[in-house]
């Protein structure tokens, strides 16, 4: 098995008659066999239309079977799939796919007939995922096939808590397909272990406790957000009229993680990953003790080695070994600088601050970079920051994140205003929408302060330390965080 899809042929003939995809949303599930026979189309499709190893093909789709799909038959012709968020707007848009030379886009409009293939690149990857970066415009990660056969193989050695069994077990997932979770982690587990992947279009809480248990599902990918609101939730005969043995996620709320558990009657294997990691660095609390109601992400295998940064307590990892970055990103796209920056003097180095206990088990403290992170969404300040500096109220801004008791993180704008402007909540309102007509709807601020000067550094570099005040003083913002919404 060298590529995802020899890896999803090979389980398609051993086991076609178990189930690969539901897609509640749609009211199907496939087989591996129908499946298969789809991808097999598909892929003739684009072999037609010219494609073949060297093109990337970005998928802007909400998450649905065609996704899947169209990955695997494009994977099967070598070549790479440019994930992208649907919700993105225009500028965001044009900025991914110039960057990434997309040959084509494939929207729901264009499922039946793939445009004609673009001039080909060099490109051997597997995909190409977008992140967001302290320089405010989101990095390329470029991922190869070993990125994603190896980050289901680390899932399928886990064990204890997270032990999979071969072609019993049905994954329901509402994470979005354009990030690594779902598309990498997931895909790829239940692909090795001949599991089913219950695709959400995305995490409806009414009705969420009814689609588990309708779909027979066995595991639940979660993000810190869900248990919290589950838990807001009135108790229901439905909240344990399930199949589910455990949840596999990130950034559970400590305070929440006990009485999840003790309500819903399973556990929750916390885990750390990112995007450039893969399964090379990937930590899970999935065997006893969790020291659950702390931020505990579990021991690092053995094979992984890892190092705090004696002054910022930064985790560092890098493979044990001769090749220290085997299963991890291949690099960032067109900035090799930022590649060895990332991996400065041999080791990776993620920008999370980590505390390791007595046990050797690796608790998270804070991130490091200026990231905010709402709701699992990474937001780069800077990108935010330049987007409301182009509004002609605002003279200065700085964007840190304030504490939010749902979504973990909001985004929260300091603001110095042009001398004919007039503060107040019309403006703040105004500010926002600019915002929202630029950026995808989750970037834009929840809270606005106006604000007399930016507190700067003798270097006249904002001290965003000094800002967290405004972040905790109700009387000295707008909340905004209700028009905040997904567009329709």
């Amino acid at each position: 098995m060298t590529t995802v899809f020899s890896a999803f042929e090979r389980t398609a003939r051993a086991h076609g008659a178990k189930p690969f995809l539901q897609v509640p949303s749609e009211g199907i599930e496939y087989r591996y066999s129908d499946a298969l026979s789809l991808v097999d189309s598909i892929s003739r499709r684009y072999r037609e239309a010219g494609y073949g190893a060297g093109h990337r093909v970005a998928l802007r789709l909400p998450n649905c079977s065609e996704f899947l799909l169209h990955f695997l038959a494009l994977n099967s012709l070598g070549a790479a799939v440019v994930p992208v968020n649907p919700d993105y707007r225009a500028a965001e848009l044009d900025y991914v796919l110039t960057h990434s030379e997309a040959s084509a886009v494939i929207t729901r409009d264009t499922l039946e007939r793939p445009p004609a293939a673009g001039p080909r690149g060099n490109a051997t990857e597997c995909a190409l995922l977008y992140t967001s970066g302290t320089t405010g415009k989101p990095k390329g990660c470029l991922l190869d096939n070993f990125y994603f056969l190896n980050v289901g193989r680390r899932y399928l050695e886990l064990g204890g808590l997270c032990a999979l069994r071969e072609g019993e077990e049905r994954l329901i997932t509402p994470l979005p397909l354009f990030h690594m979770n779902a598309l990498a982690v997931s895909t790829t587990a239940m692909i090795l272990a001949a599991g089913c992947v219950v695709q959400l279009d995305r995490f409806h809480p009414k009705t969420w406790w009814r689609d588990v248990a309708a779909s027979r599902a066995t595991i639940v990918h979660y993000l810190g957000v869900m248990p919290a609101i589950l838990l807001s939730q009135e108790p229901s005969a439905l909240d344990r009229s399930h199949r589910v043995r455990f949840g596999f996620g990130a950034n559970a709320n400590p305070r929440d993680h006990a009485a999840f558990e003790a309500r819903f009657g399973f556990p929750l294997a916390e885990a750390w990953a990112m995007t450039e990691t893969g399964g090379g660095a990937m930590v899970v609390a999935s065997r006893e003790p969790r020291h659950v109601g702390t931020r505990c992400f579990g021991r690092p295998p053995e094979n992984l080695e890892i190092r705090l940064d004696e002054q910022t307590s930064e985790l560092l990892v890098r493979q044990r070994g001769t090749d220290p970055r085997r299963g991890f990103f291949s690099g960032y796209l067109k900035d090799a600088a930022a590649t060895e920056e990332a991996w400065h003097g041999g080791w990776f180095h993620t920008g999370d601050a980590v505390r390791r206990a007595e046990d050797g088990q690796l608790h998270f403290v804070d991130r490091i970079k200026n990231i905010i992170r709402r709701a699992g969404e990474n937001i780069a300040a800077l990108e935010v920051e330049a987007a409301l500096a182009e509004h002609p109220a605002v003279a200065q801004v700085a964007v840190i994140a304030a504490p939010d008791p749902v979504r973990d993180e909001e985004v929260f704008a300091c603001i110095v205003l042009q001398q004919q402007a007039t503060a107040g909540l019309e403006l703040a309102r105004s500010i926002q929408d600019h915002c929202l007509a630029r950026l995808a709807y989750f970037k834009a601020p929840g809270y606005v302060a106006f604000i007399d000067a930016l507190p700067t550094t003798s270097t006249n570099k904002v001290q965003k330390a000094k800002l967290a005040d405004f972040a905790f003083d109700p009387d000295r913002r707008f909340d905004l965080r209700g028009r905040k919404r997904r567009p329709q």
